[in-house]
């Protein structure tokens, strides 16, 4: 399992973006040399935890739980089959791009170690948004991605910050006893809310939205 790439974004102006700024990092291209990755601060006040990555609408990006957002290079093939165009790394956003990772099969709560010293923690998937269907630029985008089996990519907390680069190992150090993966948790919070209240298994480790969207279903409708 390796790190092929670090990918970073500056803030742009575009028109396909609901930030009150006008602007959006969602542009990120590989790094060369070392990263430093390291919790950038609460969800609403901190940005992303890769140093010279641009986070411009804080409501629904960054902070401690959205420090990182990781996609499997295995997952741009595949939508570069089915879109007919390549896509570099960084294509779709990601901060990490990776190699032989499981990444919508990990455990929300699994911890990862990149490289020497990082050590990051899974707590969601991504939900596609505006911003992400105008910078793709494909018809009917957001549900595409949400219904594809393809997965959302995981989002990550930093447990031990650190430096990485391109061609850093990744390994799986800590799984927590539950069932509830990346893509379990996207089809509950998407296509299958039925599935919420089970989710809240791994309630201590889920993404602070992800988290608020599973208690409210299960305090209205019940289940366990």
């Amino acid at each position: 399992m390796e790190l092929l790439s670090v990918n970073a974004g500056r803030a742009r102006a575009v028109e396909y973006t609901d930030a009150a700024s006008g602007t959006t990092g969602i542009d990120k291209r590989p790094v060369e040399g070392p990263v430093r990755v390291e919790s950038p601060g609460a969800r609403g006040v901190g940005g992303s935890g890769v140093a010279g990555d641009a986070v411009c609408d804080l409501r629904f990006h960054g902070g401690e739980d959205r420090a990182a957002y990781a996609f499997a290079r295995e997952d741009l093939d595949r939508w570069e089959r089915e879109l007919g165009r390549p896509l570099a790394n960084g294509s779709f956003g990601e901060n990490l791009t990776t190699l032989g990772l499981d990444v919508n099969g990990a455990l929300i709560g699994e911890r990862w170690q990149v490289g020497a010293d990082l050590v990051v923690e899974v707590t969601g998937g991504r939900i596609p948004c505006r911003t992400f269907a105008g910078f793709v630029e494909e018809q009917g985008w957001v549900r595409r991605f949400t219904q594809s089996e393809a997965g959302p990519g995981a989002l990550l907390r930093v447990i031990e910050p650190g430096e990485i680069r391109a061609g850093d190992p990744v390994r799986v150090v800590h799984r927590p006893d539950h069932d509830i993966t990346v893509a379990l948790l996207h089809r509950a919070v998407t296509t299958e809310r039925t599935l919420l209240p089970h989710t809240l298994a791994a309630a201590a480790w889920m993404e602070s939205g992800l988290l608020e969207a599973a208690r409210t279903y299960t305090a209205k409708y019940g289940g366990a």
